[in-house]
């Protein structure tokens, strides 16, 4: 090699990269903990704040409200900012509303607190996508994005017994604060730690080198427009909302207090039912997703996995006296069927033009998370609609009666989104028809 000449540097090491990965996805971890955290304190927020099932759902979906309100604007602020600063800034707006709602005198500075978790923590996903495209080999890539759903889980699980057993000994409001404070902690290490490219600490970058394909406000609207003008765009949005929003607006609401009411169980036992649902729905999405991508088709495993769903809700719904054992096993066969929902973002993705596909899996996502944003407080509503006045140490207690209206709102999205599914055009490698807009 000529003296004058530049060594090219090496890739980063794996450890370092996946550690910039690893500061993002607890990020991604906090993010589904404060999602499904009401669950398991709906008795202390309720005698708190004096609130009725419909304010508790409302309270709790204000997370859902934001999260959905920052989808787009994320992948916009990704590109401007770059990960750093956003995960950065995400994780200390994500503390300083966890301590809002841990310190807040009222309903209204808990919902607060809640709002702002909500839209700070909606940039992890996005965040941590566009690190490992950078940081990671390609080889690495799905593994990196089938682990991010398994930690959100994780993060899921944390907030269901553990989270129940904390809050027993030292209460809700000192084990929220400290949550807060362990945010603020990570906002510092992603600062200190992550760097937007490992050009920046010297080594070569994964990152393809492509043109800047920056566009003006205008073509990000322009493009919004295409891809919502696609039918299937259209449909696919409706689907994943009542599989994901039944998913957790039991596990993340209404769960734990149906099962200790009308199961007797110990709220610690119900919290670890309602996690088992949230295992069973993360173990399944790599599978459906692997086995859809091995048939060469969308649409029968994904209708396959919502009509199991539905018929799982309906049992568990409309069937009294259900045993323990049961019990469990629908949980889980519901979580698991539900886990279908991972092969929505390839179908939107296939049903546009590639250079549309990042917004069609945007969109894809708020169809997601609509899901929850609007049952938590629908179902809440119901409830009071049919309460009978039962009152346990000045908590309402809702009868079997009022679970089973509240609950078919789940299962009437679940059917819906069978039928647009079923209106929908395969796109798959093997699709006998083309795919046409």
């Amino acid at each position: 090699m000529p003296p004058s000449a530049t060594p090219t540097p090496a890739f980063p090491p794996l450890r370092l990269a996946w550690t910039v990965w690893g500061l993002g996805a607890l990020l991604y971890l906090i993010g589904f903990y404060q999602r499904v955290a009401p669950a398991v304190i709906t008795g202390e927020l309720m005698t708190e704040f004096a609130l009725n099932a419909a304010a508790l759902g409302q309270l709790s979906a204000l997370y859902f409200y934001s999260y959905v309100a920052m989808q787009v604007p994320t992948g916009i602020l990704a590109d401007h900012w770059g990960p750093r600063r956003l995960l950065s800034a995400g994780a200390a707006a994500a503390a300083v509303g966890t301590l809002l709602f841990a310190l807040s005198p009222t309903y209204f500075w808990s919902g607060a607190g809640r709002l702002l978790v909500g839209a700070s923590v909606a940039v992890a996903f996005v965040g941590m996508l566009k690190l490992a495209s950078h940081w990671l080999p390609d080889r690495h890539f799905s593994l990196a994005s089938g682990l991010a759903l398994f930690t959100g889980v994780v993060g899921a699980v944390t907030a269901g017994v553990p989270l129940r057993l904390l809050v027993d000994a030292f209460g809700w409001r000192a084990v929220m604060t400290v949550s807060g404070l362990v945010t603020a902690l990570l906002a510092l290490a992603i600062w200190w730690v992550v760097r937007d490219d490992p050009v920046d600490r010297g080594y070569t970058s994964h990152a393809p080198e492509h043109p800047d394909d920056t566009q003006a406000p205008d073509g990000i609207w322009k493009g919004l427009k295409r891809v919502v003008g696609y039918r299937n765009i259209r449909l696919l949005f409706l689907v994943p909302g009542g599989l994901v929003g039944s998913v957790l607006t039991f596990t993340g609401l209404w769960g734990v207090p149906y099962l200790v009411t009308h199961f007797g169980l110990p709220t610690t036992r119900a919290a670890l039912l309602t996690s088992l649902m949230m295992i069973a729905w993360a173990v399944a999405g790599p599978i459906f997703g692997a086995l859809s991508d091995r048939m060469g088709l969308r649409k029968p495993l994904y209708l396959a996995g919502m009509v199991i769903a539905a018929l799982g809700w309906t049992l568990l719904i409309f069937v009294p006296g259900l045993p323990l054992a049961a019990l469990i096993a629908l949980l889980v066969l519901i979580g698991f069927a539900s886990g279908c929902m991972i092969i929505g973002f390839a179908f939107a993705k296939e049903s546009v033009p590639g250079r549309l596909g990042g917004t069609a899996s945007g969109i894809a996502n708020m169809g997601v998370m609509v899901g929850p944003m609007l049952l938590q407080p629908a179902v809440g509503i119901v409830l009071d609609r049919f309460w009978d006045g039962a009152l346990v140490d000045g908590v309402r207690v809702y009868g079997v009666e009022a679970y089973r209206y509240g609950f078919a709102l789940m299962l009437v999205w679940v059917v819906i989104g069978i039928v647009a599914l079923a209106l929908a055009r395969e796109t798959g490698r093997n699709a006998k028809v083309a795919f046409r807009p």
